[in-house]
């Protein structure tokens, strides 16, 4: 199966179609807006291709033109949550991973973020905060500009030109 319409969480109400299965997939799949051979819960193979710099939310659907739809699940994964004795604390913290560009997620009672030794370090140095390692969903903010910025020698580029050309063969037959 070939996706290439993505539909928010938000914009479901108004979609008169339902899933029939879900794919769950981890934040940096989530990130990407064309991949193939991802497994579903029936075990159907996918491919996605949807507009560069889509980022799948939690809860979207996909779907295609023979009104095939599957919910997309977002998976738990190995993330650090950070926890602080005071909002203070926690604002600092964000404030220097921030700094660091990382993708975050950001709680009212809690930040969470890739596992990373180096920043861990920097975080239990600025005192005042817990770093946990914990099994949950990621849901990072994307920024104010949307999916971010790309060029065409990214390092997905060549994962996506490949499979990009896969689902056009599938489709179209070889050239």
């Amino acid at each position: 199966m070939i996706f290439t319409r993505y539909h928010a969480p938000q914009d479901l109400r108004s979609l008169p179609i339902q899933p029939t299965d879900c794919l769950l997939l981890r934040f940096d799949q989530r990130c990407r807006s064309r991949f193939s051979a991802i497994t579903t819960t029936k075990q159907a193979k996918v491919h996605v291709l949807l507009a560069r710099g889509v980022v799948i939310q939690n809860g979207a659907f996909l779907t295609n033109e023979s009104g095939d739809c599957v919910e997309v699940i977002a998976a738990d994964e190995k993330l650090y949550r950070v926890t602080a004795e005071n909002p203070h604390a926690l604002l600092r913290a964000a404030y220097h991973l921030g700094n660091r560009h990382v993708r975050l997620e950001i709680r009212p009672e809690y930040l969470q973020l890739e596992p990373d030794n180096v920043l861990r370090d920097m975080l239990e140095r600025l005192g005042g905060v817990r770093v946990e390692l914990v099994e949950a969903m990621f849901d990072p903010e994307i920024g104010a500009y949307g999916g971010g910025h790309h060029h065409g020698h990214d390092e997905t580029f060549q994962e996506d030109y490949a499979a990009a050309q896969a689902v056009f063969h599938a489709h179209h037959g070889p050239s």
